[in-house]
């Protein structure tokens, strides 16, 4: 169930029970202080839950990064709605695999996290909304899920505490557009998986109009720590406004590709060096996509850069879900280009017009170029497309789409340019200048 060996440079906080035999089981759990964090929290008050999650300086680990104390904070105390905790493990990011492996080898630290953001906001239920594809996985967690209720840590009256609190798992169909998380509570409602339109946010107006707390597999998995060894220690872990671990799913030229948990502001080349081994076959590095394939690529001269949310924005792209897609000097960029705006044209969800046809026709114009049939005015198109793609879209898939082909043409230009024919006959309608 590890995919991958551990690397002694791994910090172990998020995955400690990983490789002891029955990690699944809640037994194992409780012998390595499962529900210490949660009986930490059940003295504390709702307020100082949210206080102790925002000194801890954990952001959410789904690709945004956005304070999950903060966001916690968010949902109103008076409202007379039922309250609701959502976890997101639709985890359809092409190249992060992180959240599988929290669910697989140890459920119930994610149902911990769910409980302590329940006390947190004072909600009474919670879903684990798992992508279609996790069939097994969705077994896993049904399992835990009725030890937990055998054992008293789910349900009425949680450890005498007075507490409530139901979880269900729910499966989706396998759409990447339901890890947004307004497509995903419109999902979860039974209907098409949707953006929404906000105002409101899920905090005031998410589950069934209801206030819902909303996070990432990984990031309620990280709360148990939080508690159980304090704020203070887990935000040392990382650099300022950083706190903790973060997995990073490590694929593609490497030799030892896998998931690994390392602090955050873990140095890039250092993790693709000294953790995944190196390039493979001894290549040199050409490029890396830092957190998944929506986010701008970074050339290898790029890459001698603090893996966390704050630098890797300042060096222009993002850390996104974790997804460390490693290429070396035989990558073709152009290809690369087609086959991210070939899952992206397929996933749109097609409610907007920017992202339906913006994300058909750059496909369509990429694959032109890949093919050999492109235009002189090709490139400047396929850039000006994604820019116009750029926020105008109801959730950020068409961003997804945008930022990364932006990023190749800019930064691999001459690649595209000697993709063009060498020589156009006249009156060939490839010299059209379009757009």
């Amino acid at each position: 169930m590890l995919y991958n060996e551990p690397s002694p440079l791994e910090v172990k906080i998020l995955t400690r029970r990983f490789g002891l035999e029955n990690s699944q089981s809640l037994d194992t759990y409780l012998a390595t202080d499962g529900f210490a964090g949660f009986r930490k929290a059940l003295d504390m008050t709702p307020d100082q839950v949210i206080d102790e999650v925002k000194a801890s300086n954990l952001r959410g680990r789904g690709g945004a990064g956005f304070p999950a104390g903060m966001k916690w904070g968010f949902v109103p105390r008076d409202s007379p709605k039922p309250k609701y905790i959502v976890v997101n493990a639709d985890e359809g990011e092409p190249g992060t695999c992180k959240d599988r492996v929290l669910m697989e080898n140890d459920p119930h630290q994610l149902i911990e996290g769910m409980l302590i953001a329940a006390r947190a906001v004072g909600a009474q239920a919670g879903y684990i909304y798992i992508r279609g594809e996790y069939r097994y996985i969705i077994d896993i967690m049904d399992r835990a899920i009725a030890e937990e209720y055998e054992r008293g840590y789910l349900g009425r009256n949680i450890l005498g505490s007075g507490m409530d609190f139901d979880v269900y798992t729910h499966t989706g169909a396998g759409s990447y557009e339901c890890g947004e998380e307004s497509a995903l509570l419109e999902s979860l409602e039974g209907k098409r998986g949707q953006p929404r339109i906000r105002p409101p946010f899920p905090a005031v107006a998410g589950a069934f109009q209801c206030p819902t707390v909303l996070n990432n597999v990984e990031t309620f998995c990280a709360v148990p720590a939080i508690f159980r060894d304090g704020a203070a220690a887990f935000a040392d872990l990382g650099p300022p406004r950083n706190g903790g671990t973060r997995l990073f799913a490590l694929s593609g030229h490497i030799n030892k590709p896998g998931v690994y948990e390392l602090p955050m502001g873990f140095n890039l080349l250092r993790m693709i060096q000294e953790v995944g081994g190196g390039i493979r076959g001894g290549g040199k590095l050409k490029a890396v996509i830092p957190g998944g394939s929506s986010c701008p690529v970074l050339r290898a001269e790029e890459c001698d850069l603090s893996m966390d949310f704050d630098s890797v924005a300042k060096a222009g792209s993002m850390l996104g879900s974790g997804g460390v897609i490693v290429m070396d000097e035989t990558t073709d960029m152009v290809k690369l280009a087609v086959r991210i705006m070939q899952f992206y044209q397929h996933e749109s969800c097609g409610w907007c017009v920017p992202c339906r046809e913006g994300t058909l026709w750059l496909e369509k114009v990429l694959t032109r170029v890949d093919n050999g049939g492109g235009r002189p005015s090709d490139i400047n198109l396929i850039d000006e497309l994604a820019r116009n793609m750029l926020g105008r879209t109801f959730c950020p898939l068409g961003d997804a789409a945008a930022m990364p082909t932006i990023s190749l043409v800019q930064k691999f230009r001459d690649e595209f340019e000697e993709r063009l024919p060498k020589s156009v006959p006249a009156g060939d309608p490839r010299l059209v200048v379009v757009g």
